[in-house]
């Protein structure tokens, strides 16, 4: 049972609150056909409390729903009754294809092309749907969830595996995959695990991806694991450990059925694709990455104005370098780090870059790989000052290839040229234009503004800029 307030900006979606209880509704239900006595207890009193809680944050709307314990148990129906008598909370039942396909689409909220299947894995069943960049196919829904396997009794791999060849036998081809999107506390547990044992360097689960064979040797070490082992594991949740086992097995039938070469953890599912399908279109259209840059730095920074014009001012610039990610995303990084481009304006100076570097690192915006935040957060912290390395410790050169480093290094400096030539005025940045040219990096002024615009520090700001990239810099007056 859960209860999350959000607060939403555009595309973007912030969680300003997040209460949990595993009330474990259906455990036993695979079994009696019944929602578990013990669950039901609980699951009132934590309904009842969240009652209490929307009653004093009021939000403007309330989306209610139940999955697959509530629906497949022969007592669900009086359960909902109940919930409405006893709370006023009136639960929409989803079915299975509901489930998945809300899934997916909270999954495209998180990020907006993703291409492959989505897996969302709940306590009595696992819901697979394709996913067509971004937009959701059919779905199906299985009875592979840990407690309609037999949880929470002893795991026994080899009848988890029969009935993960079973139920996937029947869905002939039509999951195949590269790409494996994993929904679910007990996997997004998994990740956690993997996270521990690799010493990765950024604890955030979202969008973090593993290739298949380690996240097979993931799923095979946590099978093996009992439960002690399991909780002494750094982030793991106890409350879990009861179901990472059967988890565990059925995300290593699922990569050798489906043929998954990449498993890309998503904190996002039903609840965030309830959203989006509420969003208003012209909302929905938006990017969520630039969205949550460019709320993140209207709430810190001083400027809520300059990211389009300082984008549209290192256009020219960026556009003549050799793009290093896919699918146009350098020019969504672009656009995100434009919208950062004052967000340590409140900061004290002597820590500026520092902080700011860690809070777009590990800022709670969808829409980004963990390189992407890696490089933005290199940005932010070039931005603010020429050194040339990030703060030791930061694992930033286990995300980051050096010539993706390089590029966010010239990126903060070109933004902080763009900001001090302009004093943070779109007016001044007018009158001046950046662009690469066989001879360097030029920036070219109008004679009549030429005083205005052209300081020490604007030299030595585009001095820095050419330093990075390793090109000649100069100034033309016309």
């Amino acid at each position: 049972m859960r209860l999350v307030l959000y607060r939403v900006e555009g595309r973007a979606i912030w969680t300003a609150y997040n209460e949990k209880v595993l009330a474990g509704l259906g455990r036993g239900t695979a079994r009696t056909g019944r929602l578990s006595p013990e669950g039901v207890t609980q699951a009132i009193a934590a309904l009842k409390r969240f009652r209490a809680v929307l009653d004093g944050a009021r939000p403007d709307e309330v989306f209610t729903a139940a999955t697959a314990a509530v629906r497949e148990a022969v007592d669900g129906p009086a359960f909902v009754e109940r919930v409405l008598r006893e709370t006023g909370l009136e639960i929409r039942v989803l079915s299975g294809e509901d489930e998945a396909h809300f899934a997916a689409l909270g999954v495209a909220a998180g990020a907006v092309d993703a291409h492959g299947v989505v897996g969302d894995l709940g306590g009595s069943s696992l819901e697979l749907t394709r996913l067509d960049h971004g937009r959701p196919g059919p779905g199906v829904t299985m009875a592979l969830g840990p407690f309609s396997l037999g949880a929470p009794a002893p795991l026994d791999p080899v009848s988890v595996r029969a009935a993960c060849t079973a139920a996937f036998a029947r869905l002939g081809d039509r999951f195949h995959s590269e790409t494996f999107y994993a929904v679910g506390g007990a996997w997004r547990n998994l990740a956690l695990v993997h996270m521990a044992v690799t010493d990765y360097p950024l604890q955030i689960v979202h969008q973090f991806e593993m290739p298949a064979r380690e996240a097979l040797e993931t799923a095979r070490f946590v099978a093996r694991q009992s439960r002690g082992s399991l909780e002494r594991i750094p982030g793991v949740s106890k409350k879990r450990v009861e179901t990472m086992g059967y988890a565990a097995v059925v995300l290593e039938s699922v990569i050798e059925t489906l043929g998954v070469r990449t498993v890309s953890v998503s904190a996002y599912g039903v609840r965030e694709g309830l959203l989006l399908e509420a969003m208003a279109p012209a909302d929905r259209a938006l990017d969520p990455l630039v969205e949550g840059c460019y709320w993140l730095g209207a709430r810190h920074g001083i400027s809520e104005r300059m990211g389009p014009p300082l984008e549209a001012w290192l256009k020219p610039l960026w556009s003549s370098l050799e793009p290093l990610f896919p699918a146009g995303r350098d020019n969504i990084l672009l656009a995100a780090a434009c919208r950062l481009c004052d967000l340590g304006a409140r900061l004290h100076p002597d820590h500026r870059a520092d902080l700011a570097f860690d809070q777009v690192l590990r800022a709670p915006i969808a829409g980004q790989s963990h390189a992407e935040r890696a490089f933005l957060a290199a940005a932010v912290f070039s931005r603010y000052t020429a050194q040339n390395q990030t703060r030791e410790g930061s694992g930033i050169a286990r995300l980051l290839s050096p010539d993706r480093l390089r590029r966010a290094r010239a990126l903060g400096a070109a933004l902080r040229l763009g900001c001090d030539l302009s004093g943070r005025s779109e007016v001044l940045l007018d009158q001046a234009t950046l662009r690469l040219t066989g001879q360097g990096i030029e920036l070219t002024v109008r004679r009549e503004r030429a005083d205005m615009v052209l300081g020490e520090q604007t030299r030595k700001r585009l001095a820095g800029l050419a330093d990075v990239l390793e090109l000649p810099s100069l100034i033309d007056v016309r």
